[in-house]
């Protein structure tokens, strides 16, 4: 089966097209390697992609921008190929998953922020006794 060039799809209705969405190892600005989260716990996080191209009806969004997706809001990637002849993944992304518009991508993302643990000293003796130490 041959593949279909990305430029012969167009999106109907207010459907988004992406394209750049990250799933695997990445390298920090300063030089870390960060391993492929995607398929564990610590993959379940909002993901930005570039929005390829919208349906006539899609008003919050337009080609080029990128958009941060709530995580899971994205379709499986399809492989086709581009204006040069190579293949890209491609996407469909959900319009009531996005979370936030920008004109260029985020340099930076912020790993680990949802998981901040806090540690507190707690005196036992507020904590309840039980009912058998009467």
């Amino acid at each position: 089966m041959s593949k279909v060039a990305l430029s012969r799809l167009k999106p109907i209705r207010d459907n988004i097209v992406i394209v750049d969405m990250d799933f695997g190892e990445q390298v920090t600005k300063g030089g870390l390697v960060l391993l492929s989260d995607d398929g564990k716990s610590e993959g379940v996080k909002s993901r930005w992609g570039r929005v390829h191209s919208v349906g006539p009806m899609q008003v919050d969004v337009k080609a080029g921008e990128w958009i941060l997706l709530e995580h899971g809001r994205w379709s499986r990637g399809f492989t086709v190929l581009d204006d040069d002849g190579n293949d890209i993944i491609i996407r469909r992304a959900d319009p009531k998953g996005i979370l936030a518009v920008a004109d260029e991508k985020p340099n930076e993302t912020i790993y680990g922020a949802h998981s901040t643990v806090t540690h507190a000293t707690v005196d036992p003796g507020t904590f309840a006794r039980p009912s058998f130490e009467y």
